[in-house]
């Protein structure tokens, strides 16, 4: 099964613990204790942070469940396996994921589907499906887990169908932002809007997943690509990721949609609304051309949010799609794409724009607070 001295053990090792919402996380021994059935226990190496996280942490909307061990965003090795695992061993390079594939249910079983009955993303639960307990502990008190990976630890436990399987020669401190993010956006233009070579895309809000669905759209061939955000700071450095032109709506007396719709003679052909904002989801769709115009929802909107427009927006041959991590299935299709970072298809270093050690974690969180930068690597080896 494993040849670690440590397989079967418990292990004492760093974790950054959420003790309250908002407060700083803290750097404490936990207890990490050994995989259970059809799960695996596995050494981060990187880990990143992504705006999920901090949602959570802030805990503002949800139920708040601490302690807990956050992050999702992360690269491992394979430390040891439980009963019943076969397709993982120690040492295999692995990208926890936040949603997961049984290969079993009907989603998986689909070839349209990555949305897994058993798996899929689930924030409020913090233990483990097998025996409905945390792996963490901290002098025999349970630390609950985040959405099934918890990568701000040095060690943790994972479902076996939340891990992919990739190159061994791939670095895990640039492929690890695959594990999350970048996958959502270039996924959502890759799989979901399929731009032709040619067309034009429009791109609203540029955070990291707007700039990873701009950088499907560069490198499917997009003639034009419009990148829509409220803040104009955020436009210079949206060029390195093929946008060629930019809208503030803010610029504009009349709804964005109208702005694009004379920018491009009637519509661009496809647009991929990253805010979850449901006044740009809407814009997003009505900016579409009619006959062909396909629009795509990425962002999570707030409960409450209601999408309207007029039904003749369908009539007239418009399509409106959603999507979930960027129709990737994790185990089956993440390897691939790490494989596009290796043949230079997709340039990931210019997502990671800040690094630091484990022990200043913290600092990722105000990097993000403050909108500085895409993505922050946090380096668990120091």
């Amino acid at each position: 099964m494993s040849n670690s001295n440590t397989a079967g053990q418990v292990i004492r090792c760093r974790a950054a613990v959420a003790w309250e919402a908002g407060k700083p996380l803290v750097i404490e021994e936990v207890e990490v204790a050994p995989p259970q059935t059809n799960e695996v226990r596995l050494k981060i190496l990187y880990t990143s942070l992504c705006h999920t996280d901090v949602y959570f942490w802030e805990a503002k909307g949800q139920n708040p469940l601490f302690p807990r061990i956050y992050g999702h965003e992360a690269g491992g090795i394979v430390e040891s396996v439980g009963e019943g695992v076969t397709d993982l061993k120690a040492g295999d390079h692995v990208l926890p994921v936040f949603t997961g594939e049984c290969k079993d249910c009907a989603h998986c079983k689909s070839e349209e589907s990555n949305m897994c009955d058993l798996l899929r993303i689930n924030t409020d639960r913090g233990v483990m499906l097998s025996d409905g307990k945390s792996r963490f502990s901290i002098k025999g008190k349970p630390i609950y887990h985040f959405v099934g990976t918890s990568t701000f630890s040095e060690y943790t436990v994972v479902h076996v169908g939340c891990l992919a399987k990739i190159n061994p020669l791939a670095p895990l401190d640039k492929v690890c932002v695959l594990s999350c993010g970048i996958s959502t956006g270039l996924g959502a233009t890759l799989n979901v809007a399929k731009p032709k070579k040619g067309s034009t895309v429009a791109v609203f809000g540029l955070g990291a997943v707007g700039l990873a669905a701009a950088e499907g759209a560069r490198i499917s061939g997009a003639s034009r690509i419009i990148g829509v955000d409220l803040n104009s700071s955020r436009f210079e450095k949206a060029k390195k990721f093929g946008v060629t032109e930019f809208v503030n709506p803010k610029d504009h007396k009349k709804p964005v949609q109208e702005v694009i719709a004379e920018l491009t003679n009637g519509g661009v052909d496809r647009s991929i609304e990253c805010t979850g904002n449901v006044e740009a989801m809407i814009s997003a769709f009505e900016c579409v051309h009619d006959g062909w115009g396909v629009a795509v929802l990425v962002g999570v909107p707030h409960k409450e949010a209601v999408f309207k427009t007029h039904p003749v927006n369908f009539l007239n041959e418009r399509t409106l799609k959603g999507t979930f991590f960027g129709n990737y299935k994790p185990r089956t299709d993440i390897p691939s794409v790490v494989e596009k970072y290796m043949n230079n298809e997709l340039e990931l270093e210019k997502f990671i724009t800040h690094e630091v050690p484990f022990s200043e974690i913290n600092k990722a969180f105000d990097y993000m607070l403050k909108g500085e930068g895409l993505r922050c690597i946090i380096h668990m080896e120091e």
